[in-house]
C-alpha cells in the first residue's frame, strides 16, 4: 500500500457544534482500523495540508453552516464540491476548506483522493456540548465516516495490487 488513510476532524471543542469533527475522530479511536491516522485540526489552511501526503486517501469531519440550513443535516463531498459549494455554505473557521483546497492545489498538494463529511451546525456558541440536531446527527456521521475509512482502505489496497494479481493481464 503505498499511502495512507488520514482522517481529520476540524473544529473547536469549545464552541459548541463546532466540536462534532474532533468528536467523531474520538469515537473512532478505539474502532479504526490499525494504521489509520485520526487527528484534529483548528483547519487553518497550512496545518491541514501538513497532515497529508500526496499518495494518502483524506477524509475530513468538518461542522458547516449552510444557507438556507437545516441543522443536523448531512453531508458528503468530494473536495471539488466543498470547493464549488462555499458560495452557498461556509466552514465555521476563518477560511474554508474550500480555500485549503484551492492552496492544496496550487502547491500540488493534494491527496490522492479527499473527501468531506459535514454535518450542518446550529450553535457555535462559547461552550461545550452540541445542539439536540447535532448530537442526533453524531451517529450517523460516525458511521458514515467508518465506512469512507474502509473504503479508502479497499481502493488503497486495489492500486497498490498489481494487475497480475487481480487476474487481469
Amino acid at each position: 500500500m503505498t499511502g495512507r488513510v488520514v482522517v481529520i476532524g476540524v473544529g473547536n471543542t469549545y464552541r459548541r457544534d463546532d466540536g462534532a469533527g474532533p468528536a467523531v475522530i474520538e469515537a473512532l479511536r478505539s474502532r479504526a482500523p490499525e494504521g489509520t491516522v485520526l487527528t484534529d485540526s483548528d483547519g487553518e489552511p497550512g496545518r491541514m495540508l501538513g497532515l497529508w501526503r500526496r499518495q494518502d486517501a483524506v477524509v475530513v469531519v468538518e461542522v458547516v453552516h449552510a444557507h438556507p440550513g437545516q441543522p443536523g443535516r448531512l453531508h458528503t463531498l468530494t473536495a471539488e464540491r466543498a470547493a464549488r459549494c462555499a458560495v452557498r455554505s461556509a466552514s465555521t473557521h476563518a477560511l474554508g476548506l474550500g480555500e485549503t483546497f484551492a492552496l492544496a492545489a496550487a502547491l500540488d498538494r493534494m491527496p490522492s483522493e479527499l473527501t468531506v463529511h459535514a454535518v450542518e451546525g446550529e450553535d457555535f456558541g462559547l461552550g461545550r456540548g452540541f445542539s439536540t440536531a447535532v448530537a442526533d446527527a453524531l451517529p450517523e456521521l460516525i458511521r458514515h465516516v467508518a465506512k469512507a475509512i474502509d473504503e479508502a482502505y479497499d481502493r488503497l489496497r486495489r492500486a497498490s495490487t498489481p494487475a497480475d494479481d487481480r487476474g487481469t493481464a
